[in-house]
């Protein structure tokens, strides 16, 4: 058995062996030198949270110790969002001391507000995958019973619309308090598949239906340009005026209408058909090309409302570095919902795609290449955000003019402002690691060795652990005092799945949450599909 296959193999390895079972052409074999190398890397970060933080929500790894989400103490954010990337790479003893920790300390009868969405996708979707992938041992679903009774109150509104906050001792949803009347759409519409799985584990109704009346709201809701708003009124149900673009705010709601039909075997057409139509809008509103170089990119629109009360749209050429899980899942939604067959070859064929399939698959790999090349950078690293020029930007006056982005307001001199800032983000290895699986092309391999490369050059910390860079055109580095959960939940685990065999959760048998925790396909026993 391989270095980094665990005890655990016979749980997550597809049945077929490969990857498409009888139309599979590309070699999609693991890299097993690069792949121990992500598994290293993990380890490195890992103990240094363990030797300093264990149980802490989040770890600082330059002053080494950590610290907790509320007052009340936390809920063991860094733990339970590591666990399946731990039993992936086949790290035993880390499992049983983190299991130890799980079983011994973790309660969620924390009387403090815990954001309803973040932990959603990292604790109650942490714990159902590993649930899965251990073979069913309770404890992980005992507490994700637990932690999801703590948190439907949330769901407690006019419209059902869950409040953005939980106190999960109280058991009651908590407005945002600035904006108490609104909810954000993407943290809305990006709870359906772990609650959804979880009815399916347990056969409670209750949270597939508190999941899919959302659903039911946003259809209803629907603007006439397809396109989503970031925010919505939680006691209307109605999207307000604000800004539309696929990074933060809006960017997993478009994720999850793909994959909450995939999730149920592509049972429920509602989704695909509400997937389909956005797709469509984005193609049509968001997409565009950069001037000189003709890269493809997702720019934002945003609401003027004028004396007259009429609204209208400002298209800003400004794209986020979480935009960069699109193009991935550009790609898999071509090979699903735009594929005119069940299954199709690796890579797929013109032929296999609908009309929309194959427009999908192009913009997929297109935006991909703009999110590598913005890694062109003094550390080979992209920023957290980029701006694209346009021929109204005046920016031509300028002795060094940008040809086709940059990063807005960097100045000689100056404290890099917080577009310049690389935070550990997964979003791009996640669309090299979609990539690569449904094409076998090496150049995803490749863009995905540089970027870890980066990282191990630049975000390694001395004394253990990785950090945050204040500037990635900036050399040598400051550091930020802080390691995201999800490096090790989605960037490291989505490295090594992408130097891992292609069988070790195949994508015809998984779906990944927000925050790569694979959870199985399933054919659903009720009546589903807001039927």
């Amino acid at each position: 058995m391989d270095t980094a296959s665990g005890m655990l193999w016979r749980v997550y390895i597809s049945e077929s062996g490969n990857c498409q079972a009888g139309t599979q052409q590309a070699d999609l074999s693991a890299d097993t030198e690069k792949r121990d190398a992500v598994v290293e890397a993990f380890k490195y970060a890992w103990r240094a949270y363990e030797r300093d933080a264990m149980g802490a929500d989040e770890y600082h790894p330059i002053s080494r110790n950590g610290s907790n989400l509320t007052e009340a103490g936390g809920i063991g954010y860094t733990v339970v969002d590591s666990l399946d990337t731990i039993l992936m790479m086949g790290l035993q003893d880390e499992y049983a001391r983190a299991r130890k920790w799980v079983a011994e300390k973790l309660t969620f009868d924390k009387d403090g507000d815990f954001n309803t969405f973040e932990t959603t996708i990292r604790v109650l979707g942490g714990l159902l995958t590993v649930y899965h992938i251990t073979g069913n041992d309770p404890l992980y679903l005992e507490r994700a019973v637990d932690l999801a009774e703590r948190i439907m109150p949330a769901f407690d509104t006019p419209t059902g619309l869950p409040l953005p906050m939980v106190n999960l001792a109280q058991r009651k949803g908590v407005p945002d308090r600035e904006l108490p009347q609104l909810v954000s759409t993407a943290e809305i519409s990006t709870l359906q598949l772990e609650l959804r799985y979880l009815s399916f584990l347990t056969d409670n109704d209750m949270y597939w239906e508190k999941a899919e009346n959302v659903m039911k709201t946003i259809k209803l809701a629907r603007m006439p340009h397809g396109l989503a708003s970031i925010y919505m009124h939680v006691e209307g149900g109605q999207f307000v005026p604000s800004a539309i673009r696929l990074g933060s705010r809006g960017d997993s709601y478009y994720e999850y209408l793909l994959k909450q039909y995939l999730q149920t075997n592509r049972t429920e057409d509602v989704y695909r058909e509400m997937y389909d139509d956005t797709m469509q809008a984005i193609h049509q509103y968001l997409i565009q090309e950069s001037t000189t170089k003709k890269m493809k990119y997702t720019a934002e629109l945003i609401p003027e409302r004028h004396p007259s009360g009429e609204v209208t749209w400002r298209l800003t050429p400004k794209q986020d570095h979480l935009v960069c899980f699109f193009g991935g899942s550009l790609m898999l939604g071509a090979t699903t919902a735009g594929a005119l067959y069940d299954t199709v070859s690796i890579p797929p064929k013109a032929s296999q795609l609908t009309a929309a399939g194959l427009r999908d698959w192009k913009s997929g790999e297109a935006l991909i290449k703009t999110c590598m090349d913005t890694h062109d950078t003094a550390t080979g690293l992209s920023p957290e955000i980029v701006h694209f020029r346009i021929p109204s930007d005046g920016m031509d006056v300028l002795e060094i003019a940008p040809s086709d982005w940059y990063i807005k307001g960097a100045r000689p001199g100056a404290f890099p402002p917080y577009d310049a800032r690389y935070m550990l983000r997964p979003e791009t290895v996640e669309s090299l690691f979609l990539a690569w699986r449904l094409t076998g092309d090496q150049k995803y391999r490749d863009y995905g060795w540089g970027i870890f490369q980066a990282i191990e050059k630049y975000c390694k910390v001395d004394t253990g652990g990785y950090a945050t860079i204040v500037n990635v055109d900036e050399v040598p580095v400051r550091l930020e005092d802080k390691m995201e959960t999800f490096f090790l939940s989605e960037t490291l685990k989505y490295l090594f799945l992408l130097f891992e065999d292609a069988s070790v959760f195949p994508l015809q048998d998984y779906v990944f949450n927000t925050e790569a925790h694979p959870l199985p396909i399933f054919t659903p026993t009720r009546r589903t599909g807001f039927s």
